[in-house]
């Protein structure tokens, strides 16, 4: 039989903590390894008890859950975090995501829900209710809309796709840069790779989208 996960609660409300402790105690892959009403507890108890999973508040007294994420990683890296909060504010979640966090929750989520995070998190994977999923894919759209265009392609793939969105072919694109054609499809495929696209029309309509090249 496989170890069961060791888990540390980190919560500033006493009956939370105990709710917790007792409905997570009945599950037989789970041990309940310690708890904490405040963040510099959370982090002085995660370094004693080394747990697999940590079960963290944001706001709590002294220290809150995102710096105290950042302090127990920074000590065991290899402890996983689940969020678990009344918040569903944007900020905080980026936040926690940011720190290291690989489930965030709210506290009405179903407990089932909890026991699949806490069990996807141990394994390696991560779990995001939809509400707070929803969150962030809004939140990366707007970011990516915002994102500097271009920075990540080189001065060469930029020359690339401009003769791309002109309609030249790689024999043309190598005739005009003085490279072989060879070296035209590596670019072509960087192309690709860094804007998320298939295929040469997807690529000038994504730059042009972007604001990386204009007609």
């Amino acid at each position: 039989m496989a170890e069961a996960i060791r888990i540390l609660i980190a919560d500033d409300h006493p009956v939370v903590r105990e709710g917790l402790f007792a409905m997570l105690s009945r599950e037989p892959d789970f041990e309940m390894v310690g708890e904490a009403k405040d963040g510099v507890e959370a982090v002085d108890k995660a370094k004693e008890l080394s747990p697999d999973i940590v079960l963290m508040d944001l706001r709590m007294p002294e220290l809150d859950g995102v710096e105290a994420i950042k302090q127990i990683k920074s000590a065991r890296p290899g402890t996983g975090f689940i969020i678990l909060t009344t918040y569903s504010d944007d900020e905080y979640i980026f936040r926690g995501i940011e720190a290291g966090a690989r489930a965030y929750l709210l506290k009405d989520a179903p407990r089932d829900e909890l026991f699949k995070a806490i069990r996807a998190v141990h394994g390696g994977e991560s779990l995001i209710q939809p509400v707070v999923a929803t969150k962030v894919l809004d939140r990366l759209t707007e970011l990516s809309r915002r994102a500097p265009s271009g920075d990540e392609l080189s001065e060469r793939e930029l020359e690339v796709l401009r003769l791309m969105s002109k309609g030249a072919a790689n024999k043309e694109i190598g005739a005009q840069l003085s490279i072989a054609q060879s070296t035209v499809k590596t670019h072509i495929t960087s192309i690709f790779q860094k804007l998320g696209v298939n295929d040469r029309t997807e690529a000038v309509t994504e730059a042009l989208r972007k604001g990386i090249i204009h007609l």
